[in-house]
């Protein structure tokens, strides 16, 4: 039994590194609001169709101190997938992506009355998780009754299917990409077929009416 534990971690450190799972920290300034100051720290991400993304962000400071952090998540289609506002500590968002786009996790830090506290900023900790991480393994463990190793199995078995759907997602990707360059090529070649036989015809209309112009001044 031990050596199958240190198995199933390997594998889930292994599985763990090909993830898309990222996390970062930055300072998040404060601003007035206006318009012509709006300062919108943005994430970005791309994630598939019918995806689990947890979104959990730790921000730092405390209500009251004089600025409001509201975090906007939406996709590159106009798709909304939460607004918390007034964010202090941990918040996690749990969603479902609606189709096959890129996602912004954006931060804005929002001056809240007149005070102006010194340093105006806000630390923020950003991590996303994709997938099979951004299940809750603890909660479906309580929940069917799992054993922990039956629990690591079920991870690893989801996290290989995601890799194995990437794959097939870059596979037809690429297959869409080779189809459009031959497309491409084909148009090409007919392209320059087509402007070599017009400029060859064009030259022989040429030679034909310097010959008639000529004949017709009698200087051949």
């Amino acid at each position: 039994m031990a050596v199958t534990s240190k198995t199933l971690q390997w594998l889930c450190s292994l599985l763990l590194l090909v993830g898309v799972a990222s996390a970062l920290k930055f300072e998040l300034p404060a601003h007035t609001g206006g318009e012509s100051h709006r300062k919108e720290r943005c994430i970005r991400n791309f994630v598939n169709r019918d995806t689990m993304v947890a979104v959990k962000s730790i921000v730092g400071g405390h209500k009251g101190d004089g600025m409001v952090v509201n975090i906007h998540i939406r996709d590159a289609l106009g798709n909304e997938y939460g607004r918390p506002r007034d964010v202090v500590g941990e918040n996690r968002v749990v969603f479902t992506s609606h189709s096959d786009a890129s996602f912004d996790v954006c931060y804005e830090n929002l001056f809240s009355g007149s005070h102006r506290p010194s340093p105006s900023i806000r630390e923020i900790e950003l991590d996303v998780e994709i997938g099979a991480d951004a299940r809750d393994w603890s909660a479906v463990q309580a929940n069917e009754k799992l054993k922990p190793v039956e629990a690591d199995l079920r991870r690893i078995e989801e996290m290989t299917g995601e890799i194995v759907r990437e794959m097939e997602y870059l596979r037809s990707r690429e297959q869409k990409l080779r189809d459009t360059n031959e497309s491409t090529n084909t148009r090409v070649k007919w392209f320059g077929v087509g402007t070599t036989w017009l400029l060859i015809g064009l030259w022989a209309w040429q030679i034909m009416y310097l010959r008639a112009y000529f004949r017709s001044k009698h200087l051949i």
